[in-house]
């Protein structure tokens, strides 16, 4: 794991706040495996796109992008910021509301090319949800991370994760804390989009590099996993998978019992 490198962005009383409350909460449940986190620009405007295992994995996320000199901003469930100072404090953050599967959802996406074209890095999640593929694999990523930024001509860096799942399985109701969970994160090179910048930003070109994305991702996951993905990606509409909630919930009930014996 390389060292961690001193922030250089100024944090407001938000970060402060988070860094102070959370960081050390992570600290004492997880053991962070940091691959190439160096490979994160010290400085300037980039998309980092990720694979989704857990709704615990934004913090565990956070906690790699932190310790390499940055802050992260995510794009994040618009129900969020309507809870009782929870919501300030991510707007204080700089963190971004998305309706999903509304049209307010282009909201979002002029605020994140906005965000990044000022010089932060945004955390998209390209699945747009967590991955609902039987092995946690990622599934058929959205087009947002790759049209933020081709308009904002800003580089796109996958980057993968896994473990925070052991912490808390997707919709699990209570997180299994001990014993420490080790929690990996490994950052690629920037995705490369080049003869897709300057053309029409077309549906075509949109999956294009979206699959470029996704397969870089999964790139990724099978070196920290160190076994390959299934040769063909989950797509949640073909398979008849419903894209909130709990999908499949008696299998993931399961999971969870196997886990405690």
């Amino acid at each position: 794991m390389a060292k961690a490198r001193k922030m250089q962005e100024r944090r407001g009383w938000a970060w402060v706040l988070l860094i102070a409350v959370v960081k050390p909460v992570l600290v004492a449940l997880t053991r962070p495996h940091w691959v190439d986190g160096d490979k994160l620009p010290a400085e300037g405007g980039v998309v980092i796109a990720a694979n989704h295992v857990s709704h615990v994995d934004p913090l565990t996320f956070a906690h790699m992008v932190h310790d390499h000199g940055r802050l992260p901003r995510f794009l994040a469930k618009a129900v969020l910021f309507d809870v009782f100072v929870v919501g300030r404090v991510l707007r204080s953050a700089g963190q971004i509301p998305v309706l999903r599967q509304t049209p307010d959802a282009t909201r979002a996406f002029s605020a994140a090319v906005e965000a990044v074209r000022k010089g932060q890095l945004i955390i998209v999640y390209p699945e747009g949800t967590l991955t609902r593929q039987p092995g946690l694999w990622p599934m058929t990523g959205k087009t947002g991370a790759a049209h933020i930024a081709l308009v904002s001509g800003m580089p796109v860096i996958p980057a993968a994760q896994w473990g925070a799942q052991d912490i808390l399985f997707p919709y699990a109701r209570r997180p299994r804390l001990l014993p420490r969970s080790t929690v990996h994160a490994k950052v690629g090179d920037p995705v490369d989009l080049d003869d897709l910048r300057g053309k029409e930003i077309t549906p075509e070109v949109l999956r294009e590099a979206t699959e470029r994305i996704m397969n870089a991702i999964t790139t990724l996951l099978e070196d920290i996993r160190g076994e390959s993905a299934p040769p063909e990606r989950f797509d949640p509409r073909r398979a008849g998978v419903r894209l909130t909630g709990n999908p499949n919930p008696h299998e993931r009930q399961q999971h969870l019992r196997r886990k405690s014996r």
